[in-house]
């Protein structure tokens, strides 16, 4: 269904049914260094995914899909900088009829190619220590010490026996892509925004009669969040998070950091089955099972392993910051080798959530916590998809990143950053944000604090008017006064992003003008 099926009394109890799952599933920061393994093996660490409808001027049907890697990056990385790993599998995944399985898989696989750049000395030619003896500006610059290429295989099924064939350059027909150096800096890449946009590429997809695009490159971390101290205990005075007056109070973080994207764009008609325009997605990293290092490389040839055994899913990643601050330590590792299909393992994290009781110990103020147990309405809310808004007609409960395709794009300037619920409570008419889907400016940091203090049952009210269960009402939300006025004061809605595809700006860079 569409919104303007709806009357204005229905989408209101929806909206805090929304806050709701936003609670359970994000919360306070991307997912960076979310579970023990991971930190060991961050170029396979998955930290946002952004799935929406395309608001490009022009790009009216199509969805965007961008899958986050490598956290943190400091653009200043040399001189090695951020490379992706070789042996590594990155994936997007597709279910497009809400079984909890993959339907269809995007598989990126990269090759770094050291080209041993050396310069004469003193009759000598010597191998250069660094990334690029001069000037970068085209693909494949000869200034350049390695350049990294990329294929992209869809598989449709079963992500490791289903039919596979690649997307291809539809310039051309190349099966391999060039993959942009990271930003070093303005004197080696004067004009990194261009030389970027030379690696967008116009892709035939198998299996797809529209045009796509694809880029996969270093971009400005377009994530906004007061990070370090909400870590610290939300160590920011309560009076400072419950003025919306001071929403921009704190400096944004990581607003110095890059990351590296892996972007499609796809017409929804490829992505969706039949009449059904829900789709779920999920991103995953996996690693060979074995891996053996070469003790030493041969003259001029880097440090190798060779992997072996079956594909081992390190990395996974849907809705924002589930496994950092819902999965309990224990089994975050578990969380990040699992499936949708097999997400009723973790149930107590969604029905007996621990966040809202560590807000309460952060914030100082006991009993602040919603406390109808068990969390059934979270269950519905954020396992299934909202009703009405982006849960598919035969769901299965699983935790994925849902977007209804039959949900047309909000143009930048006209998105509510508080997604839906911000819309609803402003009277605006803004139904494609998070949680349908997720796109740069949604702020689902502030969607979250809102939703955890209980903006469901305060919608659900004495007489269980939309089925959350009967201990989910108005009584069971002690921060009633304060509970929609949270946020990390930081402001999501200035992050500076590009007007369309690949949307994430330009990477800062490692050295010149900032």
């Amino acid at each position: 269904m569409t919104p303007a099926k709806h009357s204005r009394p229905r989408w209101l109890p929806l909206a805090a049914a929304i806050v709701a799952a936003a609670g359970s599933a994000a919360a306070l920061a991307s997912s960076h260094r979310e579970a023990p393994f991971i930190t060991t093996a961050p170029k396979v660490d998955g930290t946002d995914l952004y799935m929406f409808m395309s608001y490009e001027a022009g790009r009216d049907g199509y969805v965007t899909l961008i899958a986050n890697y490598q956290p943190l990056q400091a653009p200043y990385g040399g001189p090695n900088y951020f490379k992706m790993d070789p042996n590594a599998l990155y994936e997007i995944h597709v279910d497009n009829n809400g079984d909890a399985k993959e339907d269809i898989s995007f598989q990126f696989r990269f090759q770094n190619r050291l080209n041993s750049v050396a310069l004469p000395v003193g009759g000598k030619n010597v191998a250069i220590p660094l990334t690029q003896a001069g000037q970068v500006t085209d693909l494949r610059s000869p200034a350049l010490n390695v350049t990294e290429t990329y294929s992209v295989d869809v598989v449709r099924g079963d992500r490791r026996s289903g039919a596979r064939a690649s997307v291809t350059n539809a310039a051309g027909g190349s099966k391999v892509f060039d993959k942009p150096v990271d930003n070093i800096g303005t004197k080696t890449i004067p004009d990194y925004a261009g030389y970027a946009a030379k690696h967008v590429y116009s892709v035939n997809v198998p299996g797809c009669n529209m045009p796509a695009k694809m880029f996969v490159g270093q971009r400005k971390e377009a994530f906004a969040v007061n990070l370090g101290t909400i870590f610290d205990l939300v160590n920011a005075p309560v009076a400072v998070i419950t003025d919306p007056a001071l929403i921009n109070a704190a400096p944004n973080t990581i607003d110095d950091a890059n990351v590296t994207s892996l972007a499609l764009e796809v017409h929804k008609s490829c992505l969706t089955q039949g009449s059904e325009p829900v789709i779920g997605a999920w991103t995953t990293a996996s690693l060979r099972q074995g891996s053996l290092l070469d003790p030493t490389p041969k003259k001029g040839h880097q440090t190798t392993a060779v992997s072996g055994g079956a594909w081992t899913q390190v990395s996974r990643l849907g809705m924002p910051l589930v496994n950092e601050v819902v999965i309990g330590l224990p089994d975050k590792d578990r969380f990040n080798g699992s499936k949708p299909k097999d997400d009723g393992q973790f149930a107590d994290y969604v029905t007996n959530p621990t966040l809202p009781a560590l807000l309460e110990i952060a914030l100082g103020l006991p009993i602040t916590a919603p406390t109808n147990f068990p969390r059934t309405d979270l269950v519905t809310t954020f396992l299934t998809g909202i009703p009405g808004v982006n849960q598919p007609a035969n769901v299965v409960a699983s935790e994925e990143l849902r977007l209804n395709t039959g949900i047309a794009a909000v143009p930048f300037a006209q998105q509510n950053r508080l997604g839906i619920v911000g819309s609803v409570l402003s009277g605006g008419s803004d139904f494609a944000g998070f949680p349908n889907g997720r796109r740069p400016k949604d702020d689902v940091v502030d969607i979250s604090l809102v939703a955890v203090m209980g903006g469901l049952c305060m919608a659900n009210g004495d007489t269980n008017a939309f089925g959350f269960g009967v201990a989910c009402k108005p009584s069971a939300v002690p921060l009633k006064e304060t509970a929609f006025r949270l946020h990390d004061a930081v402001d999501q809605a200035v992050v500076p992003l590009l007007p369309g595809f690949p949307y994430l700006n330009t990477p800062i860079p490692g050295a010149g003008a900032q």
